[in-house]
């Protein structure tokens, strides 16, 4: 098997992790008290970092080292992406993240992790879509 699949295949995980914390997990967090809710979350972020960091860490590597075996518009865009949910993740998640298990949680702040996520969600998603367009395709853009 090729990098392109190995790629293909980590979009994919972080594209089914993705749907189900927006559609399901961060959405919960607005009916839980915030006792409850600072319990719940500590076990939610250890248990989800277990998965997610080494399927952004993959991911990333990939797409830097597919865009290093030759530059292009597409392989461009793919690292550009990728970096793009990292900056989110670190600039607006993990802060979010952190307030919430300090306590300082809201219905405002959860309410905005839901709708800010659609971008990590959308970016992901989008990522994926060209990655599989590419494979089924054929295209030699890898």
């Amino acid at each position: 098997m090729e990098l392109p699949f190995y790629k293909l295949l980590f979009d994919f995980g972080l594209l089914v992790l993705i749907w189900m914390v927006q559609l399901v997990v961060y959405p919960s967090f607005i009916f839980m008290d915030r006792q409850h809710l600072i319990v719940w979350h500590t076990k939610y972020t250890m248990g989800i970092s277990i998965i997610v960091i080494p399927l952004m860490l993959a991911q990333l590597i990939l797409s830097l080292l597919l865009f290093s075996r030759g530059i292009s518009f597409f392989k461009g865009i793919d690292v550009f992406l990728v970096l793009l949910v990292w900056v989110l993740t670190f600039t607006i998640f993990v802060p979010a993240h952190r307030a919430i298990a300090n306590g300082q949680s809201n219905e405002l702040l959860l309410g905005r992790i839901v709708t800010k996520n659609w971008y990590r969600t959308i970016i992901w998603t989008v990522i994926f879509l060209f990655n599989l367009i590419n494979s089924v395709g054929g295209s030699d853009v890898y």
